[in-house]
């Protein structure tokens, strides 16, 4: 199996394979990420030189659509996505296009590239916004700002503020809606025919701090459950079943949604891995990884065997995420050790590592060292096996949030209510 990656991100994953006996090579395609994975696994520095050794060809990432066609269409097997599938993901006006022919209700949103243009909407039409860059700026998560103030003036200050330290390179961006709600996702892999199932229903914290303060760091961890009866993929993923099947998708998708007492409303696509919803994802698999991925990529796979119960995750991180400051990384985390109090390492998932003499070292250049998950019947049994976990892993100046899982008591409550658990 051939992992051709962006970033580096599927490591945990190659790993997995690879220990299930499996013949593996990792490409990372971020020169500044290629450390990441050495000591763990077999790496290649071309990957187009290895499609002849592959039987299975695996792409991480949105953007990979083309490449994934073009070797479908020597016989290969892949897993991995499609011009259609990036599309959604990354042109956030072509994604809520979709939902609404699919006959999926969406937000008001606007796209726009003129800074002053967007501030002289908001002023026309004064609301309270989401403010999100499209395109490769989107990647840069810190950049996505949440209004609060109804008028739009947060979103107005904030409009300035980038047309000033961002100029042209910020690139188009879309103002969208802000509705108050239960935030939620639904993930799910598709064979190139059908949905498996059972699917599954993710919850993200994305924000640095416990009780959803500080940065938008696109994730600090999630917790999350796999159910075979869901209102929530009826009325979302669902739709797009037959369309997915024309466009030759094999690969795992996801829709990010706000719902609340007057309805569902997705707010954007992921079709690819979600990260780190997919190492979570792992922890409640009863299936080995390799099945699955093989399974999906040749069409063969239509059920998959999980656990009962709950599946949290929570990233341990080092400065200077979730900021790129090359200075501060070398500085303080580059080549930094990762030491475990006991010899257990279940549950812990390397992220951006290397093995040197069995020491496991941060490299890279974002400050992800690790994820750790949790399993349990309940979401509070699986925060306690996670947190245990935590405990035993040393991360010289690493942070982590505590409160991984909390919003399921709330939540479930008010998804309850509304009819869509």
């Amino acid at each position: 199996m051939l992992f051709v990656s962006r970033w580096g991100e599927i490591l945990d994953v190659a790993l997995a394979v690879k220990n299930e006996g499996h013949h593996v090579k990792l490409f990372i395609e971020d020169k500044s990420s290629r450390e990441i994975g050495y000591g763990f696994v077999p790496k290649a520095f071309d990957w187009k030189k290895h499609i002849k050794w592959a039987d299975y060809i695996v792409f991480d990432y949105t953007g990979y659509g083309t490449a994934c066609e073009d070797v479908r269409s020597t016989g290969k097997l892949v897993f991995g996505g499609s011009p259609y599938t990036d599309r959604l993901e990354l042109d956030r006006n072509f994604g809520q296009a979709e939902l609404r022919r699919h006959k999926i209700k969406t937000l008001a949103s606007k796209d726009f590239d003129s800074f002053s243009d967007a501030i002289g909407f908001i002023e026309a039409n004064p609301n309270a916004y989401v403010l999100k860059p499209s395109g490769n700026t989107q990647e840069l998560k810190q950049l996505l700002f949440v209004g609060n103030d109804d008028r739009g003036q947060d979103v107005i200050r904030m409009l300035y503020a980038y047309e000033k330290s961002w100029g042209d390179r910020f690139g188009t961006f879309q103002l969208q809606h802000k509705v108050k709600g239960v935030e939620v996702s639904i993930g799910a892999y598709f064979n190139g025919k059908q949905f498996l199932q059972p699917v599954n229903i993710t919850f993200e914290h994305k924000k640095l701090f416990p009780g959803e303060l500080g940065v938008s760091t696109g994730e600090m961890g999630t917790s999350m459950f796999w159910t075979n009866d869901s209102p929530l993929f009826r009325r979302t993923l669902k739709p797009f079943e037959s369309t997915l099947a024309e466009q030759g998708f094999h690969g795992h998708i996801d829709l990010n949604c706000i719902v609340n007492g007057n309805g569902l409303y997705p707010l954007e696509f992921t079709s690819r891995f979600g990260y780190p919803q997919v190492f979570i994802q792992r922890a409640g698999l009863l299936d080995p990884i390799g099945t699955l991925l093989m399974g999906v990529a040749d069409g063969t796979k239509t059920q998959i065997q999980v656990r009962k119960g709950f599946q949290v995750g929570a990233y341990i991180v080092v400065p200077p995420f979730p900021y790129d400051d090359k200075k501060t990384f070398e500085l303080f985390s580059k080549d930094a050790v990762i030491v475990f109090k006991k010899d257990q390492k279940e549950g812990v998932h390397p992220m951006h590592v290397k093995k040197v003499n069995e020491q496991w070292l941060i490299t890279g250049n974002t400050g992800i060292a690790v994820l750790v998950t949790g399993t349990g019947i309940t979401m509070r049994d699986a925060q306690r096996n996670m947190y245990n976990r935590i405990q035993n892993v040393i991360v010289n100046n690493g942070y982590y949030r505590t409160d991984i899982g909390d919003r399921w008591l709330e939540d479930s409550d008010k998804l309850w209510s509304w009819g869509l658990l």
